[in-house]
């Protein structure tokens, strides 16, 4: 439709054309003309007209037969009969056959007028209807076709889907997720979450995170038992406009060949470890009793490659003794007794064993500590804790500087802090070091002999303990490592 309102006038009186020109074109309206019934239809097959007004009386042919046609041919054109005061009955019956309304000759300008807008304006609501009416269909064709491809996708994925709603029925589930769960009836929807799993802690989770309970944008990820496999889910929130929950969705993945390999790995671990360590230790021995001389002299440069040969035995027991400790934290192992432990007294023991290697560099080493509380922790592991973060600190200050470790009460944790003034850790590199392997590459510590181990012990003994570690950093300005341990809530005893 155009954007002015077009009227096409038929009729076989010219002062009527002419007049009807007149006074549309002043209120805004396009107005083609034609003189009888045939020239009109001509003219609406020719251009797009609005409202038709329809004499009634023409030669050639009359407005009934037009409007006959028009009805048929054009059925969203309004037309609106002219008609003399003889032929009002006519004008009513034409109605009848589907005209929109009719006036009188002469016109009452601004009757004429009104029902002039009252057609245009069903003109306009009709075209604004239909274009409506075609976007809905096209939604309508795009949702059923999106529905359709996403059910083929989910379909076809090698992972399982299922989707609940508020109530906790599953309204949405794919084939993989009944193989994986080793259900081979048919399970239709919607259906109880019982129907498909018995797993007590997931059903959990589902409630938590319908209950609003879980940050939005948090997924859940456990651990399932099926059968003889191992199924990891991850579960998430269905967000409706408003925010509001509507139900959950839940992806479950085959991990079991990833868990047989993990065992496998450990097992490998273990084993070349423990076969590793009897014969070096049992050469480290021998290389003692040599440099000792107990097997007789040796020459001064015979003493310097059996020393050497021991300094590397010993980096070799110490990446079996970190990979052993490795294993143990991934095992769930690492801990082996909880006592009520005085973190302070352990600190001081390892500062008392490093600082003759700081004073050599040229560190000063200090230690304070206020209102300690005691922590149930496993004192081996408290101490290999702070000797590797100490140890660090004094390997990454190459330059000399300080070493401050500070421990204090805060609350209902401990927080100990060891921090230094070396070379400090790249902002790009920090996420990283807690990374089994990585280490941190800087010029001035190539020296700095290590496995990359030391500081994933230290992150897996904390969590062992259900502490926090981390670490903030300042390229050569230093780093500082912060760690945080549940006090013990009675008081302590020796």
């Amino acid at each position: 439709m155009t954007e002015k309102i077009r009227i096409l006038v038929a009729d076989d009186e010219k002062p009527i054309r002419d007049g009807c020109q007149r006074v549309l074109t002043g209120h805004g309206y396009e107005v083609l003309s034609a003189e009888n019934g045939k020239l009109a239809l001509d003219t609406l097959a020719r251009e797009p007209v609005d409202i038709l007004l329809l004499d009634l009386k023409m030669p050639v042919m009359g407005g009934e037969e037009v409007l006959e046609t028009v009805r048929k041919t054009y059925p969203d054109i309004p037309v609106i009969i002219i008609t003399g005061h003889g032929t009002v009955d006519t004008a009513v019956e034409c109605m009848k056959k589907g005209a929109y309304d009719f006036i009188t000759k002469p016109f009452q300008i601004n009757q004429f007028l009104i029902v002039i807008r009252r057609a245009a304006d069903k003109r306009t609501l009709e075209a604004k209807a239909k274009l409506f009416e075609e976007e809905r269909l096209r939604n309508l064709h795009d949702l059923g076709l999106e529905k359709s491809r996403i059910k083929t996708i989910v379909n076809c994925m090698g992972n399982g889907v299922m989707v609940t709603n508020r109530d906790l029925e599953v309204v949405l589930h794919n084939p993989a997720l009944m193989r994986l769960l080793e259900i081979s009836r048919e399970v239709s929807n919607p259906a109880p979450i019982t129907e498909i799993v018995n797993h007590g802690p997931l059903i959990d989770t589902l409630k938590r995170i319908l209950s609003g309970d879980s940050p939005q944008q948090e997924s859940t990820a456990q651990e399932i038992p099926a059968g003889k496999n191992v199924l990891r889910s991850i579960s998430a929130p269905v967000l409706g406009p408003d925010r509001a929950v509507l139900g959950t969705v839940t992806v479950l993945e085959n991990i079991t060949a990833f868990k047989q390999l993990d065992q496998m790995k450990s097992d490998f671990v273990n084993m070349v470890a423990h076969e590793l360590r009897s014969p070096l230790v049992s050469i480290r021995q021998l290389n003692s009793v040599l440099l000792e001389g107990l097997a007789g002299p040796m020459e001064p440069k015979q003493q310097d490659f059996i020393g050497r040969g021991t300094k590397k035995i010993d980096a070799l027991l110490e990446l079996i003794s970190d990979l052993l400790d490795v294993a143990k934290i991934e095992a769930g192992r690492f801990l082996q007794r909880k006592v009520p432990t005085d973190i302070g007294k352990i600190i001081e023991e390892c500062i008392a064993l490093l600082e003759p290697r700081a004073k050599n560099q040229g560190i000063a080493l200090t230690f304070s500590c206020q209102e300690l509380k005691p922590v149930h922790a496993d004192p081996k592991n408290m101490e290999e804790i702070f000797n590797n973060l100490i140890s660090n600190a004094i390997n990454y200050s190459p330059g000399g500087g300080q070493v401050t470790v500070t421990a204090k009460g805060l609350g209902e944790y401990v927080e100990i802090r060891v921090a230094d003034t070396g070379v400090g850790i790249p902002p790009e590199e920090v996420p990283k070091i807690f990374d089994k392997f990585y280490r941190v590459k800087h010029p001035k510590t190539r020296q700095v002999m290590g496995t990359g181990l030391g500081l994933a012990i230290v992150k897996g003994a904390v969590e062992a303990h259900h502490g926090t570690i981390d670490v903030e950093s300042v390229v050569d300005k230093g780093t500082t490592f912060r760690v945080l341990l549940p006090a013990m809530t009675s008081s302590f005893t020796a």
